[in-house]
């Protein structure tokens, strides 16, 4: 049984930051039921060196990195598998996009995140790996849901700094993870295009929210839109948020100076309506004991 070291770990880590855009899985996740066939799509790998080598790693959510096997990208010829519990379930199939890795008769314990990697040559450095994000395989009954996608504006202290933010929520849909895109257009034009701004995405039980950050410098009004890819499709926002541009004769707000004084007052009267609700509370369950104690003993008298 052969595992990844923590060196070759290392640099699979540096590689996934530094060379990333180089090697595109295009599917996020696939399902399949068990005893169905699967196989994994790796593109851009006309870039790697090494004999043309480009090989396999699975990653299962509770285990580490190990290797699969590897093949030639022209032949799909496998070049050799390494000792892994199940060598035998993965083969190398020749496809429309090039060599792929394929899974038949799927089962259970192939629920994992499948990764595509090969090695590039630096001049004077050696060999490192092109590593990528993976795609993650749901083994399952349960069918593809599209998600539910909405985008709002969301309130943040960016706001005192002259920026804005959106947030998009993707919710409702299996498998769970999906991929975040925003676009954005002129108030008097029709193309979209790539909106630019850092995104922080936040994932939770039942949904996935991506929130972009937008320059407050910016000299129009723009509208933008949020796209999320999903195994089912690309779903797009129903609606369409607008970022105006700032006005240049506004001063930035500030906050006010007994904003102190404001959030104690705001404390205690959260305080005493949650006294007020606790009396109340208290003097409901102990009229609901003496309805029941007169019914029963009414019941008994009977």
């Amino acid at each position: 049984m052969l595992f990844l070291p923590a060196a070759a770990l290392c640099c699979l880590c540096s590689a996934l930051v530094a060379m990333a855009a180089q090697l595109i899985q295009d599917d996020l996740t696939l399902t399949r039921r068990v005893g169905g066939d699967v196989s994994f799509s790796c593109r851009g790998t006309d870039q790697c060196d090494y004999d043309n080598d480009v090989g396999w790693i699975q990653k299962k959510d509770t285990e580490t990195f190990r290797e699969l096997l590897y093949f030639d990208k022209s032949s799909c010829i496998i070049g050799g598998k390494f000792d892994h519990p199940q060598k035998d379930d993965f083969s190398a199939v020749n496809k429309m996009n090039g060599c792929e890795l394929e899974i038949q008769k799927v089962k259970l314990l192939h629920s994992a995140t499948y990764y595509c990697f090969c090695w590039k040559r630096v001049p004077h450095s050696g060999y490192y790996y092109m590593f990528l994000s993976g795609t993650k395989l749901f083994v399952t009954d349960e069918p593809v849901v599209k998600p539910v996608v909405s985008v709002y504006p969301a309130a943040s202290r960016a706001h005192l700094e002259g920026n804005s933010s959106l947030l998009c929520v993707a919710s409702a849909m299996f498998p769970p993870l999906v991929r975040f895109s925003w676009n954005r257009r002129k108030e008097n034009e029709e193309e979209w295009l790539p909106a630019e701004g850092e995104q922080l995405e936040l994932r939770e039980s039942g949904r996935t929210a991506a929130i972009l950050l937008v320059d407050g410098d910016a000299l129009y009004t723009y509208k933008y839109r949020c796209s999320v890819q999903h195994e089912g499709g690309t779903v797009e926002a129903q609606t369409e948020q607008e970022v105006p541009a700032p006005a240049a004769s506004c001063p930035p707000e500030r906050e006010p100076a007994d904003l102190p004084a404001l959030q104690q007052a705001d404390l205690s009267f959260q305080s005493q309506c949650r006294v007020k609700l606790l009396c109340v509370l208290y003097t409901v369950l102990i009229v609901k004991s003496l309805v029941y104690c007169c019914g029963l003993s009414l019941l008994m008298i009977l």
